[in-house]
């Protein structure tokens, strides 16, 4: 069987063109007009890096048997217009992912924080367990080459499942196809105003999720969060299957674990009720989470001296940055929290959305907020100013920067003089970004301040 996949760099789509093509029968190709690492060196690795960047609509011919469909492309793509043209089967990302695993059992994590690690901990503590299963997660775990997996053999499927739109076709949130057995949802802190430019709109996907539940399949749900009790009360009186509704606190057990911070304690606990409803006892779940140290980039520990210590975190909306902030100051109350982080999504560099920060680092000591202004007007928004910024968040530890360089010297200075023999009481320095605060080798750089 022959697959093409248009914008195969993505960091999702490389991943399932690499398992894909990991099937026997199955024949490999793909385009994109931009591919970075990792992409480009996993790719370049299994023999599918495109020859040349572009979109080539002559390659795209009546015996490919399906074509894989990225959110990178346009509706406008010249080889998606050939496919079109040609009839070609085309598949979005959630789509193919569904239809791999449609006879199999689906545990699926939503909400708007927390899913990547409470997708991690499932499969985690399932791998270490002997319990085999196909999954797509949306960073790289400890002990798993890939961050998706199909095969033939699997009885269970765990999904990540993003809220954002599946495709230039196909304006649903993604994790409306896959139709769990077992769904969890974290919580539900507005984010892609892009896509969701009203807050009762962005719950409203949200519980069209619930809604795609499986037959007396089971709903595991934040009750702390006031959005998902009412989503729950509804399902009581609409749902009249067998539908199993389950709230979860946060995990407060005394087996000692790597993770912290009380929104990974909560993702601890809805991970464990996950495998619990396949038939995981909860003692053996705690058994092996418990030297579980955390995905790629979610709290990743990158330095650590005699005295100081450095996390990077993939936060960037309001809700992450604050429970990310606030897990660091609890575990390191004696030290100076000096947390950085960079605007770098759509909904964070737009004016509307900014006051939804109000507030959410106000546990640091230090706080830098970075954004650069070439990135607003590359994705077309209304320009921002710094003091806009400041003004946004609220409070007076805030720090505003729209320069790289002005940024890395701030810090510099900052922990220069924090780390003299009068004051050496210890840095926690936290970089948080979903970008690379334009081409910082964040681990580099953190070892570089604090060892120094």
């Amino acid at each position: 069987m022959r697959i093409h996949f248009i914008a195969i760099g993505g960091a999702a789509m490389h991943n399932l063109a690499l398992a894909v093509a990991s099937k026997a029968g199955y024949q490999v190709t793909g385009s994109d007009d931009e591919i970075f690492d990792p992409a480009l060196t996993h790719l370049r690795e299994e023999g599918l890096l495109p020859d040349e960047l572009g979109w080539h609509p002559e390659r795209i011919t009546k015996d490919i048997d399906a074509i894989i469909l990225g959110m990178h492309a346009r509706e406008d793509n010249p080889e998606l217009v050939r496919a079109r043209e040609l009839g070609l089967k085309i598949y979005s990302f959630p789509e193919y992912l569904y239809e791999q695993t449609k006879n199999k059992i689906r545990i699926v994590v939503g909400g708007s924080h927390g899913k990547t690690t409470t997708t991690s901990m499932i499969l985690y503590a399932l791998q270490r367990l002997g319990i085999e299963a196909d999954y797509m997660v949306g960073a790289q775990i400890e002990g798993f080459e890939r961050m998706v997996r199909l095969s033939d053999t699997a009885k269970y499927a765990v999904f990540e499942g993003d809220e954002y739109l599946t495709s230039p076709l196909d304006l649903r949130s993604k994790f409306l196809w896959y139709h769990p057995h077992i769904a969890i949802l974290t919580g539900i802190a507005w984010d892609h105003i892009n896509v969701f430019p009203t807050f009762p709109q962005y719950v409203e996907t949200f519980r069209q999720f619930v809604h795609s539940i499986e037959p007396n399949g089971s709903f595991i749900y934040y009750t702390g969060d006031e959005n998902l009790r009412q989503i729950a009360l509804e399902m009581t009186s609409l749902r009249h299957d067998d539908m199993t509704i389950i709230p979860y606190k946060e995990y407060e057990g005394d087996v000692p674990m790597q993770v912290f911070g009380r929104h990974n304690m909560q993702n601890l606990q809805a991970a464990m009720l996950a495998c619990h409803s396949i038939g995981v006892a909860p003692d053996d779940f705690y058994r092996e989470i418990s030297t579980f140290t955390g995905a790629s980039n979610r709290l990743e520990k990158i330095c650590e001296t005699a005295t100081s210590v450095a996390y990077k975190d993939f936060a960037h909306s309001p809700s992450k940055l604050k429970a990310t902030i606030n897990a660091v100051r609890e575990r390191y109350p004696e030290k100076q929290l000096i947390a950085a982080m960079e605007l770098h999504t759509f909904s964070s560099l737009m004016a509307d959305f900014l006051p939804q920060y109000n507030g959410c680092m106000a546990e640091a000591d230090v706080a830098y907020v970075y954004f650069n202004p070439k990135v607003i007007e590359h994705k077309r928004l209304t320009p921002i100013t710094a003091e806009e910024v400041r003004a946004a968040f609220g409070t007076n530890n805030v720090t505003v920067f729209t320069s790289s360089q002005a940024l890395q010297a701030a810090l510099r200075t900052q922990i220069t003089n924090y780390q003299s023999p009068i004051t050496n009481k210890g840095i926690a320095l936290l970089m948080m970004s979903s970008g690379t605060f334009d081409g910082i080798n964040v681990k580099e750089f953190a070892n570089e301040l604090l060892s120094a």
